[in-house]
């Protein structure tokens, strides 16, 4: 039991042509749904900590990447000079700062 071919050409043409636009469409909503899931929380993180280092000040009481607490004692372009105890300091990365503590946060602990 042959078919002809003029049969099998005919069937294959018959196929409702939607099947590309509605995944282009998936494709979208699918880099939509990315964006507004994972890059934009990235982006807004990144601004607010631009945001923290670009405030820093002498007298900041900071705390580092590594969890090390410290008061700012000289800030300069990329790298800030911070005292981790009387007369121990350290030069770190602007960028290493997580966090700016409360003013006294370290007179308490």
């Amino acid at each position: 039991m042959s078919l002809p071919i003029p049969f099998v050409i005919a069937q294959a043409a018959a196929q409702p042509a939607g099947g590309g636009a509605s995944m282009i469409i998936m494709m979208v909503v699918l880099f939509g749904l990315m964006y507004f899931m994972m890059i934009r929380p990235q982006m807004k993180r990144q601004k607010e900590h631009r945001a923290l280092i670009s405030g820093l000040a002498k007298g900041d009481e900071v705390v580092m990447n590594g969890g090390i607490a410290g008061r700012v004692d000289e800030v300069g372009e990329t790298f800030l000079t911070v005292e981790i105890a009387a007369n121990v300091k350290v030069k770190v990365q602007k960028s290493a700062v997580q966090q700016v503590l409360p003013k006294g946060s370290l007179k308490s602990a």
